[in-house]
Order: structure tokens, then sequence, then C-alpha cells
């Protein structure tokens, strides 16, 4: 039966509205939205009640990379250089160091229990060692999570470079299976390469691209969306010719153009934010209809005993190990340990064996679906209990963005923010002149005892105070306002 391309659109857009509405409701409830996206192709699939027959890899994998394309890309333009310097090291170790620990842990593990090869099981490893960004963005912003210290801007780091990685392992490991004459110093040089490579493209790519961008002088400000659309392609597809890795040059070059100024940039970062979740939505969905959900009762057993090992092995040594040069509190280490989540980037990367035609691809791609949803529900789930159990929550401090977007030039991004001042803040008892408040925050208005004060230099801050604040830099606030070094060990 031939089904016409309108009848095709209505039923994207069904999916796409149900998605949102549902998506919304379990965001409420602190379940990430990745979960639902999932069920609802799940359900709409074959063996859903929405019956949809689709069983191809190669369009899924095809509509994975452009939608990891848009997620990577949003996600390197809204990365404040400010916000991640002083975590630089520790989020680079994770995504790199940690990702290869994970990888090769859980190869090792699924190589003794099951019958798989020992590259067949690092293959399988690789695939699942990245950590999944939107899941647990959608996790801290549900529960309007304010976490101590650095652990944000590590988790959001980690979670938002640490794709490439995982990338450039799976590539290695899946070309030494089907390519039986390459050896190990041949795969560890096609590693170097695509990581080599990657580095030098991305970063040169960003640095043309703001050339282009800030040159060009279009008419209409909606095309420069669409001329920046353009370089995330090229880039990504240009690295991937030469033998890079595109996934780590269109992040690199997307954290250098958002940290640089051009022209409208406000507005492309909102319109790639909008059109990033679009594409988790469709990518997620795609995902779901591509799974037969009676195949994943075959490996239940093996699918969660992989993912337990993962959880509760795999990555907090992998954690442990990647930041052990970083003086950091235990219970920082052990809630960075239990913030693995997984998500679809795994799932489109098990689409690599599939396409490539192994034996066991259909056994992998099922263990890498399950483990995903495993993690997602099991760590997803419980992610702020943990937080709260370890005491990593600050519980005082408000810290809301209100409806409000100051206009400013093309290139500054200020809003209107709120923060409540507790005893843990230094500010307390102090003259604003005396505080070493960073140029892009200005203290606009303070709230105190039922009463609202412009303020000036001389004006002593006191515990219990709202300011409301003019920044452009909403990640630095809380530093403006908390000394780090006083925190609880």
């Amino acid at each position: 039966m031939t089904v016409a391309f309108e009848n095709v659109l209505l039923i994207l857009s069904i999916l796409l509205f149900v998605s949102l509405v549902g998506g919304k409701t379990s965001y409420r409830f602190g379940v990430p939205v990745l979960i639902f996206f999932l069920a609802v192709g799940m359900l709409a699939g074959s063996e859903g009640v929405g019956g949809i027959e689709f069983n191809n890899p190669n369009v899924a994998q095809s509509l994975g990379i452009v939608a990891l394309n848009f997620i990577l890309f949003s996600g390197g333009l809204d990365t404040n250089w400010q916000y991640i310097k002083p975590v630089l090291w520790q989020g680079i170790a994770l995504s790199t160091l940690g990702v290869l620990i994970t990888a090769v842990l859980v190869g090792v593990f699924v190589w003794l229990l099951t019958d798989f090869s020992i590259y067949e099981g690092l293959l399988l490893g690789s695939i699942v060692s990245s950590t999944d960004s939107a899941a647990v963005f959608s996790i801290l912003r549900s529960k309007n999570l304010s976490l101590k210290g650095y652990l944000r801007p590590v988790l959001e780091l980690e979670s938002g470079s640490n794709d490439p990685m995982a990338y450039v392992l799976t590539i290695t490991f899946l070309t030494l299976i089907t390519t039986p004459e390459m050896n190990s110093l041949g795969a560890i040089a096609l590693f170097a390469q695509q990581i080599g490579i990657g580095l030098i493209a991305g970063f040169l790519m960003g640095w043309v691209g703001k050339k282009v961008i800030n040159n060009i002088h279009l008419d209409y400000e909606g095309m420069y969306p669409v001329l920046m659309i353009g370089l995330m392609f090229f880039t990504f597809s240009f690295t991937d010719f030469i033998g890079g890795n595109g996934f780590l040059a269109i992040y690199l070059a997307a954290v250098y153009l958002g940290n640089q100024d051009i022209i409208h940039k406000e507005q492309i970062i909102k319109w790639f934010d909008g059109f990033a979740w679009l594409m988790q939505i469709l990518l997620f969905v795609t995902l779901g209809l591509l799974v037969f959900p009676s195949h994943l009762l075959t490996i239940t057993g093996i699918g969660l005993l992989v993912s337990l090992f993962l959880m509760l092995v795999a990555r907090p040594i992998s954690v442990f190990i990647g930041i052990s040069f970083v003086k950091m509190p235990l219970r920082y280490r052990w809630f960075i340990s239990w913030v693995g989540l997984r998500g679809a980037v795994p799932i489109v990367f098990a689409t690599y064996p599939l396409i490539a035609g192994l034996e066991i691809a259909e056994t992998i791609f099922n263990v890498v679906f399950f483990v995903s949803l495993t993690s997602l529900f099991l760590q997803g789930t419980t992610l702020s209990r943990f937080a709260k159990w370890m005491g990593l929550l600050e519980k005082d401090i408000p810290n809301t963005d209100l409806p409000l977007t100051i206009p400013a030039k093309d290139n500054i991004r200020s809003k209107l923010t709120e923060i409540v001042l507790n005893q843990d803040s230094f500010a307390i008892n102090r003259r604003i002149v005396d505080l070493d408040i960073p140029k892009d925050i200005l203290i606009a208005m303070i709230h105190r005892n039922d009463e609202y004060i412009i303020p000036n230099g001389s004006t002593v801050l006191e515990e219990g105070d709202k300011l409301f604040l003019v920044s452009g830099d909403q990640k630095a606030i809380y530093r403006a306002f908390y000394d780090e070094d006083n925190e609880d060990e």
C-alpha cells in the first residue's frame, strides 16, 4: 500500500504533538523526557498500537547523524568559556579518559560473560561509553536543582563533549572486526587521526565561520541561522571527508563561535536551541520505531547485567580514575558517578554494526537499547533524591530566570535574575563596593523586609536579601556571591 506524503506528515505531526505534551508531563515529575519520546516511538511501531512498519537502520542512522549535528552544535554554541574554564580539565578527563575506561571495562565484562569476541565486547562497551546530555539537562532542569560547587558545569561539559570520543572508539573497534588485516597499531593510528584532524578542523572552521558571518552582510536577519546550518554541515562533512572526527569538529567550532562576537548571536543561539529540541524528539521517536519490544525480552538477562555493571562498577571506576588528579570531595565524585545517564546517542551508534552486517549486530542493538532504558529509569528518576541524600543541593538559593530579556547588542545575553542570600554567602554584612562583582553583573534592586531598595556602592547586604540582578553571564552569578573555597569538604 502506498502512503501519501500528506499522510506521512499527518502521522509525524501527531507523534510530535503527543511527544511534546507527554514530555511536558514527564518533565514535571522528574522523569527524563527521552523515556517518553522513545515510548511514543515504540507504541507507534509495528508491535505497538500504531502498527507503523519501520525497520530501516540506514534511515535511522542518517537521521541520527543530522540530529547529532544540531544537538552538538547547539550545545557548543551555548557553552560559556568562563563557566567551564575552572572545570575544563575535569571535563576533558571525563569525556576522554573516562569514556575509554568505561568502554574497556564494559567490553572485558561482556567478553568474559558471553560468547562475544574481545573486539565485539569492546565495540559494545564503546557504544555505551558516553553519557547523554539531553537526559542530564532535562533532569537537572525539571527539579530546578541548584548543585553545590562546580558540579553542574562539570556534568554539562562532560555530557556535551564525550560523544565524539565514544564515536571514535566505536568506529575503531568496528573497523578491527570488519577488517581483520588491521592490527593494533593501525587502530591506534586511526584513533589518533580521527582526534587530531577533528581538533584542528574544529578550531579552524570556527575561526573561518566567525569571519564569514561577520563579513557576509546578508539582507535578512533570518538568513543568518541558515548560514550557520551551512557552516555546521560543511564542518562535519569536510572533516569526515579528510579522515577526521566530524562530531568533535562541529562541537569545537560551535564552542569557539559561541564565545566570540558574531552578528545576531542571540537569535542564532535561540534558533538552534529550538531546532535541537526538534531533532531530539524526531530522533528519539525514530529509534523507538526501530526497536522491536519483543526482541528486548530475549536479552533481558544479559542486558540487566551489563546495565548494573555499567552503573555500579564501570562508571564509578572511570570517574574516580579520570579525575583522580583533582582535589574534590568524595561525595562529589559519587554523585558524578551516578549521573551517567545513557540515551539516544548509544542507540544511534548501535546502528553502525547493523549496517556493517555483523552477525552479532542485532544483539548489540537490543542490549544497547535495554541499557539506555534501564539507565534512564534507575538513574534518571533517582537523581534529585541522590543529590539531596548526599547533601549537594543549595536549598536556600533560588536562582530563577524572570520572564524578561533585556535588549542588548547581538553578542550579549542579558537577563533579569533573582537570588536570595543565605548565611553561607560571604557578601552578607559587606558593602557592595567592597565586593569583587564581575562587571557584567548589575544589582538592579534589593527586596528587604517588604521594601524595595535601589542600591548603591555603600549599600550593606543582609542575610535574606533578595537581589534582582541584570547579567550577561548567568553562570557566574553564584560565584559572585558564594565563596567556593569555603564549601564543606
